[in-house]
């Protein structure tokens, strides 16, 4: 079936079978392979992707669900005012060790500073919850989310 997606400010016609996660389609389809594949079952937040706005998991959010619907990934997250934040802060702080989990890590930061711009620690532990670092980088990734919070308020 033909499903047609806005992705990242572009639109796009996949051919796909119902059922198909949205993930394969935007690594294998489309090519943007920022987006990692994790668990499989929801539970990392590595697939996070934003749909009309709001963290999803990739990996079992449906193509069907999907259609007509504006979704932005690690790609382009830089081009909002709380993407560039979480970046600059990313940098600043360095954050980041492997980096497998990151993207994930930044969209749904990004989606916290967009619901919450002055979240407190509490806030962004129980919002990243579910977003797994299997180096176990949390501290520094909420010290990045509450620097970030800075850079915006700035």
């Amino acid at each position: 079936m033909t499903i047609n997606l806005k992705l990242n400010g572009v639109e796009h016609s996949v051919d796909a079978e119902p059922g198909t996660p949205l993930l394969w389609v935007i690594r294998d389809e489309l090519k943007l392979t920022g987006t990692k594949f994790g668990c499989g079952v929801a539970s990392c937040g590595a697939c996070t992707v934003h749909v009309d706005g709001e963290p999803a998991r990739s990996c079992q959010t449906f193509i069907e669900d999907v259609e007509g619907a504006e979704i932005t990934t690690i790609e382009t997250i830089g081009d909002t005012p709380e993407g560039a934040a979480i970046q600059q802060a990313w940098k600043e702080l360095d954050v980041v060790q492997c980096g497998y989990c990151q993207s994930g890590q930044i969209m749904s930061a990004v989606g916290l500073l967009q619901e919450n711009p002055k979240p407190s620690v509490e806030e962004i532990n129980d919002y990243m919850n579910g977003n797994a670092c299997r180096c176990a980088t949390y501290q520094r990734i909420r010290a990045g989310i509450q620097r970030a919070s800075e850079i915006l308020e700035a």
